[in-house]
């Protein structure tokens, strides 16, 4: 390796150090922290982020990334080599951060954290009117980011918070993605909604300490590791990475839905696999993370949908459940579990939507994020506009601000532009899972037996290896040899729910004018 690229790295080694720092502390909020401590916990997030964006946007880490660059062009270094692809990564955040004030980005991490601490009080209470002023203040820091990136390559305000979650993808082209899902989705969910399906097995209650045991079994099959995993509470579930060899995922619990538990930890140790999964040598450079959110998404979704939720799995899925929640009491059919699993019924929290509505949910976090960064809507028309959305698109009344516009932690963190990234990586997980099918014939009878290490070794080869090495559409192409689509997520929901619910799904027929 060069000196030049030994400098870089060292230097980028020292600022992922403080990021996971950073972490640390986010994770802690989340998690441990008495709410007394939210003042001082901002105080120190917004100083830690203070000092990273000063160290990355400083001179010397520009004259680093440019000597070599400089130093690999003229050794025409292999362009999909690790020492390439970190130094373009690393010149493209540069560029981006560099605009950035150090002032503004501590500001934003304090309006974060403060903002979280109050969200959680504010859904406990229904009391939207207390959370308002911090999600302003949100929108407002958000808005000035924006004004940072002026005269560059984006077409609309929105597309410079998107391209932050998944690097150059615009939201011209989400929109146009999204209005395919919608045209697939809207169809089947009126074919399956009125259809009864007894999810009874689903809602007996169960403690919460038998509810833990299935979860730990289950993860265990995933691939969680005691010795590198922690599996804790939180209001709302996430997972990260503190660095090599330590992964931290959350879940929520509810005596009386075991699935809220089971399938938000399922979805989690997807996101901990792929950190997980990402090559030692990544490891401290800005490649040692995933560069794209929709495929981070892709993996957690993947996990929790296509193997949780799948017939295969329904296999382990059901002697489980009745051995470890029911107390060896009964039987549960696994083609009874598949069917409650998958029932397609328009609900009001986003995480705990079937795979069919889950989309639409997307679709008015998308269309309601842009009109609030444009001043479309303003922050006291918020729950009304959301409301009208659910009535509109799922045909839902909602009763409270806890089962509507307060139910997600994202806008309280500042995270606008990360929604869409859901159901982008709904339809990469399709595309993987079409992919990964073709490649491993037995893969079904495997997942039956409890055998997941051969997808979890698929995924790690193909896609958690490269951590930041590969956009979205780039990546997609090198394994999938495809752009992203919405057809195949469609085609994929039309095959199972068909067979869950005994029917043939046939796709809605492009209209045709008669003259």
């Amino acid at each position: 390796m060069t000196g030049e690229i030994e400098e870089l790295r060292a230097r980028l080694a020292e600022i992922d150090d403080l990021r996971n720092a950073s972490r640390v502390l986010d994770w802690d909020q989340q998690t441990m922290m008495p709410p007394r401590g939210a003042q001082a916990r901002a105080d120190a997030l917004a100083t830690l982020e203070r000092i990273v964006h000063e160290m990355f946007v400083d001179e010397r880490t520009g004259r680093l990334i440019e000597r070599a660059r400089t130093r690999l062009e003229r050794e025409g270094a292999d362009p999909d080599s690790d020492e390439a692809r970190l130094v373009a990564v690393a010149a493209r955040r540069y560029e981006k951060a560099r605009r950035v004030p150090s002032e503004l980005a501590a500001e934003i991490a304090h309006a974060s954290s403060i903002g979280q601490q109050v969200w959680a009080k504010a859904r406990a209470e229904e009391d939207f009117a207390a959370f308002a002023p911090y999600l302003q203040r949100n929108l407002d820091l958000a808005r000035r980011y924006v004004d940072c990136f002026q005269g560059l390559d984006f077409e609309r305000p929105y597309d410079v918070l998107l391209d932050d979650y998944d690097p150059g993808m615009r939201a011209a082209e989400v929109a146009r993605l999204f209005e395919q899902l919608k045209a697939g989705l809207v169809p089947l969910i009126e074919r399956l909604s009125p259809v009864v399906v007894d999810d009874s097995c689903l809602h007996r209650r169960v403690d919460v300490e038998r509810q833990r045991r299935l979860v730990r079994e289950v993860l265990q099959l995933q691939g969680f590791e005691p010795e590198g995993w922690r599996l804790d509470d939180a209001v709302h579930p996430f997972a990260t990475s503190l660095g090599s060899g330590d992964v931290r995922i959350t879940t929520r619990w509810d005596e009386g839905y075991f699935p809220m538990a089971l399938f938000g930890a399922m979805h989690e140790c997807g996101h901990g696999l792929y950190e997980d999964g990402i090559a030692p040598e990544l490891r401290r450079t800005p490649l040692g993370h995933a560069e794209s959110l929709s495929l981070h998404e892709s993996q957690s979704r993947l996990w929790e949908n296509f193997v949780g939720r799948g017939r295969a799995f329904a296999e382990q899925l059901a002697p489980r459940v009745v051995r470890t929640l029911y107390g060896g009491e009964g039987e549960l059919d696994p083609e009874q579990l598949f069917r409650a699993v998958n029932r397609v019924a328009p609900s009001f929290i986003r995480v705990e939507a079937d795979e069919a509505t889950y989309g639409l949910h997307i679709v008015l976090r998308f269309e309601l994020e842009q009109e609030l960064i444009e001043g479309r809507i303003g922050v006291g028309e918020l729950p009304e506009a959301w409301n009208a959305r659910m009535r509109e698109y799922l045909g839902l009344e909602v009763r409270r601000d806890s089962e509507g516009v307060l139910q997600d932690v994202h806008w309280s963190a500042g995270l606008i532009g990360y929604f869409p990234t859901y159901a982008l990586g709904n339809m990469i997980a399709a595309q993987l899972w079409a992919c990964a099918r073709r490649e491993l014939p037995e893969l079904e009878r495997q997942i039956a037996g409890g055998e997941l290490r051969t997808l979890r070794e698929w995924l790690r080869e193909r896609v958690h290896r490269h951590g930041a090495k590969f956009q979205t559409g780039e990546l997609l192409r090198r394994v999938c040899g495809e752009p992203l689509m919405a057809e195949p997520f469609l085609r994929y929901l039309r095959e199972k729910l068909g067979a869950a619910y005994g029917v043939e799904l046939i796709p809605p027929q492009p209209h045709q004018e008669v003259e």
